[in-house]
């Protein structure tokens, strides 16, 4: 991570959180089991093979679990930033505790790199979709899942009215995600040609906010945003928040519901074979003849409609 760069997340307490979510995790990965089958999902409909496989913050071999069998990939490496979870995976050819904002490999060592749900916690994330692309071999494909705004938007407004009512003042209790645009505009900013990012939302519900938040914490997922308050939670503000989630949230049958935007990025390492944009001015066909419409030069007025 660079010095200038603004530090958003505690990654010691993103560890932290991991380490101890480890030992429980099965009963809580729901949500990366159902995003790691539809990130393969779109790698199976690549039509290539992919010898040296790379997978960033593996969740205890969620994703290597996932990958599994679909062919296609002779040898996978594993990382996470817990080794407690790390221990866990079995499926993956090597497993490495590494940090995403520092990659430990060499230039050019994998065919594909994917990561599952782990990259919005990464602070200086163009200087980590730069070390990926490093790492990429030319022509090799980065296809990543991660988490986007709206995710959690029910919960983040509960506590902003939870707290500014019991407490007179708010602070960070939701991490803030990336925009879908923004992220888009990383993987240029990164180098990645033919680069594309998509959304799609996954809604869970729970029987209250109480069974959200330990869903969180069993998924490693809690609060690990630098400026977050470190004294416990008040028990009002916690009741208030519940309370504020189910009166604005609850449906028919009382359950509360849980956003999750998951953003797709995929972008491959720049090599000469691939398509290249071509120079302006050297199309061979006019727009407007396609159109069968008239041909207008830039600034000139369009004629008034007639009455």
């Amino acid at each position: 991570m660079s010095d200038d760069m603004q530090v958003i997340f505690d990654r010691r307490a993103v560890r932290r959180h991991r380490e101890r979510a480890a030992a429980g995790l099965h009963a809580h990965d729901f949500l990366f089991r159902e995003v790691a089958e539809r990130l393969c999902d779109r790698l199976g409909d690549i039509r290539r093979v992919f010898p040296a496989a790379l997978d960033l913050g593996g969740h205890g071999g969620v994703l290597a679990e996932t990958l599994a069998g679909r062919g296609g990939i002779e040898r996978l490496v594993e990382t996470d930033l817990a080794p407690a979870l790390l221990a866990r995976g079995r499926a993956a050819a090597l497993r490495v505790a590494a940090d995403e904002e520092a990659l430990p490999f060499a230039d050019a060592s994998f065919d594909v790199a994917l990561s599952s749900l782990s990259l919005h916690w990464v602070n200086d994330l163009p200087g980590t979709l730069i070390q990926i692309r490093l790492a990429l071999k030319p022509d090799g494909l980065f296809l990543a899942a991660m988490l986007g705004a709206d995710t959690l938007a029910e919960l983040r407004a509960s506590w902003l009215e939870a707290e500014a009512g019991a407490e007179g003042g708010v602070t960070p209790r939701v991490s803030p995600f990336a925009e879908l645009a923004d992220a888009a505009s990383l993987l240029q900013r990164a180098g990645f040609a033919l680069p594309v990012a998509d959304a799609d939302t996954i809604t869970v519900t729970y029987p209250d906010a109480f069974a959200l938040m330990r869903e969180l914490r069993g998924m490693g997922e809690t609060n690990a945003v630098a400026g977050r308050r470190l004294a416990p939670t008040r028990r009002a503000t916690l009741f208030a928040a519940a309370h504020a989630y189910a009166e604005r949230h609850a449906g028919p049958d009382g359950r509360v519901p849980a956003t999750f935007r998951v953003l797709y990025l995929s972008g491959w390492a720049p090599h000469e074979a691939q398509p290249q944009p071509l120079r302006p001015g050297s199309a061979r066909a006019r727009l407007a003849d396609a159109l069968d419409t008239e041909e207008r030069p830039a600034g000139d007025k369009a004629a008034p409609p007639r009455k």
